[in-house]
């Protein structure tokens, strides 16, 4: 590809929204993660396992407590702020 040659969106891969540990930022858009982009990825990979993905999420909440409390210890995360970002989001649809 030249210098002037701008990437075709459709033929560049995207590179997938993770975690930067320990500050739990994305690596790619650096918002707090999940992001946008990764919490539509992740519904897309526990599409058909909501459970697993609640359990995957706990875990990881769990890790990034610890992460940002040891970076932060006297002025950490709200408990409160932590569930939302990881898990408020991922909550199964209320069945009526």
């Amino acid at each position: 590809m030249s210098r002037t040659t701008v990437p075709d969106r459709a033929t560049t891969p995207s590179r997938p929204h993770l975690p930067l540990r320990p500050l739990w930022l994305c690596r790619v858009c650096a918002a707090p993660w999940p992001c946008s982009v990764a919490r539509l990825a992740l519904c897309q990979e526990y599409a058909h396992d909501r459970i697993g993905l609640s359990v995957y999420l706990c875990a990881v909440l769990h890790e990034a407590a610890v992460d940002l409390y040891r970076l932060n210890p006297h002025d950490g995360p709200e408990p409160a702020a932590l569930f939302t970002r990881f898990l408020g989001w991922a909550r199964p649809r209320q069945m009526l």
